[in-house]
Protein backbone atom coordinates (compact mmCIF):
# COMPACT_ATOMS: atom_id res chain seq x y z
CA UNK A 1 0.00 0.00 0.00
CA UNK A 2 1.06 3.55 -0.97
CA UNK A 3 0.58 6.33 0.73
CA UNK A 4 1.23 10.36 0.68
CA UNK A 5 0.40 12.77 3.33
CA UNK A 6 0.62 16.58 3.67
CA UNK A 7 -0.57 19.10 6.28
CA UNK A 8 -1.92 22.68 5.80
CA UNK A 9 -2.21 25.35 8.18
CA UNK A 10 -6.04 26.20 8.44
CA UNK A 11 -6.33 29.11 5.93
CA UNK A 12 -9.27 29.03 3.10
CA UNK A 13 -6.02 29.94 0.31
CA UNK A 14 -4.56 26.74 1.23
CA UNK A 15 -7.05 24.95 -1.20
CA UNK A 16 -4.94 25.49 -3.98
CA UNK A 17 -2.11 23.57 -2.49
CA UNK A 18 -4.86 20.72 -1.89
CA UNK A 19 -5.71 20.59 -5.48
CA UNK A 20 -2.00 20.15 -6.98
CA UNK A 21 -1.78 17.53 -4.43
CA UNK A 22 -4.78 16.09 -6.49
CA UNK A 23 -3.55 16.96 -9.43
CA UNK A 24 -0.04 15.21 -8.52
CA UNK A 25 -1.98 12.25 -7.63
CA UNK A 26 -3.83 11.85 -10.80
CA UNK A 27 -0.54 11.58 -12.20
CA UNK A 28 0.98 9.39 -10.24
CA UNK A 29 -1.62 7.13 -9.72
CA UNK A 30 -3.04 7.26 -13.05
CA UNK A 31 -6.36 7.96 -12.23
CA UNK A 32 -8.89 8.33 -14.89
CA UNK A 33 -10.62 11.21 -15.84
CA UNK A 34 -13.90 9.61 -14.51
CA UNK A 35 -13.42 9.64 -11.25
CA UNK A 36 -11.20 12.15 -11.02
CA UNK A 37 -13.66 15.46 -10.90
CA UNK A 38 -15.64 13.45 -8.27
CA UNK A 39 -12.30 13.32 -6.12
CA UNK A 40 -11.17 16.85 -6.84
CA UNK A 41 -14.92 17.80 -5.53
CA UNK A 42 -15.29 15.85 -2.84
CA UNK A 43 -11.50 16.04 -1.40
CA UNK A 44 -11.55 20.15 -1.67
CA UNK A 45 -15.46 20.01 -0.18
CA UNK A 46 -14.58 18.21 3.17
CA UNK A 47 -11.13 20.37 3.63
CA UNK A 48 -12.99 23.48 3.10
CA UNK A 49 -15.65 22.05 5.89
CA UNK A 50 -12.40 20.96 8.64
CA UNK A 51 -10.75 24.58 7.85
CA UNK A 52 -13.85 26.69 8.23
CA UNK A 53 -16.33 24.28 10.42
CA UNK A 54 -13.07 22.72 12.05
CA UNK A 55 -10.47 24.71 12.61
CA UNK A 56 -12.72 28.01 12.94
CA UNK A 57 -10.16 29.44 10.21
CA UNK A 58 -7.58 29.40 12.73
CA UNK A 59 -4.29 29.56 11.01
CA UNK A 60 -2.50 27.76 13.91
CA UNK A 61 -4.20 24.61 13.42
CA UNK A 62 -3.84 22.47 10.92
CA UNK A 63 -5.80 20.03 8.45
CA UNK A 64 -4.29 16.78 7.39
CA UNK A 65 -4.85 14.83 4.12
CA UNK A 66 -3.65 11.78 3.46
CA UNK A 67 -4.01 9.51 0.16
CA UNK A 68 -3.46 5.53 0.65
CA UNK A 69 -3.84 3.90 -2.74
CA UNK A 70 -4.98 0.41 -2.28
CA UNK A 71 -5.15 -2.29 -4.78
CA UNK A 72 -8.64 -0.98 -6.04
CA UNK A 73 -9.52 1.95 -4.28
CA UNK A 74 -7.92 5.08 -3.37
CA UNK A 75 -8.80 6.67 0.12
CA UNK A 76 -8.42 10.28 1.16
CA UNK A 77 -8.20 10.61 5.05
CA UNK A 78 -9.04 14.40 6.24
CA UNK A 79 -8.55 15.33 9.59
CA UNK A 80 -8.85 18.27 11.48
CA UNK A 81 -8.11 19.79 14.92
CA UNK A 82 -11.89 20.73 15.86
CA UNK A 83 -14.35 19.57 18.46
CA UNK A 84 -15.97 17.41 15.66
CA UNK A 85 -19.22 17.42 14.90
CA UNK A 86 -22.77 15.13 15.07
CA UNK A 87 -22.49 13.85 11.56
CA UNK A 88 -25.89 11.48 12.64
CA UNK A 89 -27.93 14.79 13.03
CA UNK A 90 -27.23 16.48 9.41
CA UNK A 91 -30.70 18.12 8.18
CA UNK A 92 -31.04 17.19 4.48
CA UNK A 93 -30.15 19.95 1.96
CA UNK A 94 -32.92 18.55 -0.24
CA UNK A 95 -36.18 18.90 2.38
CA UNK A 96 -38.52 22.08 1.75
CA UNK A 97 -37.69 23.72 4.89
CA UNK A 98 -33.87 23.25 3.98
CA UNK A 99 -33.81 24.45 0.31
CA UNK A 100 -32.59 28.36 1.72
CA UNK A 101 -30.38 27.66 3.98
CA UNK A 102 -26.74 28.66 2.97
CA UNK A 103 -24.98 25.59 4.57
CA UNK A 104 -25.68 21.93 5.21
CA UNK A 105 -25.05 20.93 1.09
CA UNK A 106 -20.99 19.60 1.32
CA UNK A 107 -21.64 16.49 3.67
CA UNK A 108 -24.71 15.40 1.03
CA UNK A 109 -22.69 16.21 -1.82
CA UNK A 110 -19.69 14.34 -0.72
CA UNK A 111 -21.51 11.09 -0.10
CA UNK A 112 -22.92 10.96 -3.12
CA UNK A 113 -19.73 11.89 -5.19
CA UNK A 114 -17.55 8.89 -3.13
CA UNK A 115 -18.60 5.01 -3.26
CA UNK A 116 -17.85 5.07 0.79
CA UNK A 117 -17.45 8.26 3.32
CA UNK A 118 -17.04 7.20 7.09
CA UNK A 119 -16.65 9.57 9.86
CA UNK A 120 -13.81 8.74 12.23
CA UNK A 121 -12.59 10.43 15.77
CA UNK A 122 -16.26 12.19 16.66
CA UNK A 123 -16.25 13.68 13.03
CA UNK A 124 -12.37 14.91 13.10
CA UNK A 125 -11.51 12.37 10.79
CA UNK A 126 -13.56 11.74 7.62
CA UNK A 127 -12.76 9.26 5.07
CA UNK A 128 -13.34 9.01 1.30
CA UNK A 129 -12.99 5.92 -0.64
CA UNK A 130 -13.21 6.06 -4.44
CA UNK A 131 -12.99 2.63 -6.19
CA UNK A 132 -10.88 2.71 -9.14
CA UNK A 133 -12.55 0.39 -11.54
Amino acid sequence: MKSIKISIPSMIENIKIIESFIDNAKEKFDINDDIYGNIMISVTECVSNAIIHGNQNKGNKKVDLELKFLENQLQFIIEDEGDGFDFDDLNDPTAPENLENPGGRGIFIIKHLCDEVSFENEGKRIVLTFYMN
